[in-house]
């Protein structure tokens, strides 16, 4: 089976949650609302064994070990556009949009054998699927490598500082253990957010000062931006915890 693929700039995949590798992550904080994305992946799962070997696996109530992926992510509700997005669909941060950006529609955090659902563009979308289109995908093998396997790249590079922190977390807070054992248990699946801050400790290249003070403005944008629409309100109330939370941060500095 072959997959072409030509993206178009329609803009409208510039939408919702973006995952992120720590540098992308890092390198806008200035423009995107950070968290960290735990999703759990069962046994049998989609892409399992590269879940496993990029993040933790881990026994939810002695039950076969799940894998969980962590994830730095800009949380934004899928009604609204990326904070990078041009008025044209064009991307206005092109020459250092995250590498997420640049390998789509493909994805290096699944299996290569598992890609071809993401060539098929969703309603709305204007992306070009047509023969006159790149070819990008042959029998479950990606044609045209670099973006992949840069990205690809990036997860592994980030693999070891991801796994240190999830198995911080877990072994400290049961309340996040109890909570990412419900979604692995849950045959739908799922993801459990937390703040970006609980990953900042390990990453020693952050200054948190400096990163609670691009994060602030972001966070108090996105909660003015998303008060009062009812189908935004758990966005809305992470928005302004954080928000609350890097204010006190900058306020014990002064």
């Amino acid at each position: 089976m072959e997959r072409h693929f030509k993206c178009t700039a329609c803009g409208k995949c510039c939408q919702g949650w973006l995952p992120l590798s720590i540098e992308d992550a890092l390198t806008h904080a200035d423009r995107f609302p950070l968290f960290m994305m735990w999703s759990p992946v069962r046994p049998g799962g989609k892409s399992y064994d590269l879940t496993a070997e990029l993040g933790l696996t881990f026994e939810p109530k002695k039950r076969k070990r799940a894998a969980l992926r962590i994830t730095p992510f800009s949380y934004i509700p899928s009604s609204i556009p990326c904070p990078a997005l041009l008025p044209d669909g064009k991307c206005g941060v092109h020459e250092t949009k995250p590498q997420r950006c640049k390998t789509m529609p493909l994805s290096g955090a699944r299996a290569e054998d598992d890609q071809t659902d993401l060539m098929i563009p969703k309603p709305g979308w204007e992306c070009d699927i047509s023969t006159d289109a790149p070819l990008v995908y042959r029998d479950k093998t990606v044609i045209e490598r670099s973006e992949f396997t840069a990205e690809r790249s990036a997860l592994k590079a980030d693999s070891p500082v991801l796994k240190a922190y999830g198995d911080f977390m877990l072994a400290g807070n049961p309340k996040l253990r109890q909570e990412v054992t419900k979604m692995a248990l849950n045959p739908r699946g799922g993801h459990v957010i937390v703040n970006f801050s609980t990953l900042t400790p390990r990453l020693p290249q952050v200054d948190m000062f400096s990163f609670a003070a691009q994060q602030f403005p972001v966070m108090r944008a996105f909660a003015e931006l998303t008060a009062g629409e009812g189908s935004m309100t758990k966005e809305h109330k992470r928005y302004r915890a954080c928000a609350d939370e890097y204010q006190r941060m900058l306020d014990s500095q002064s």
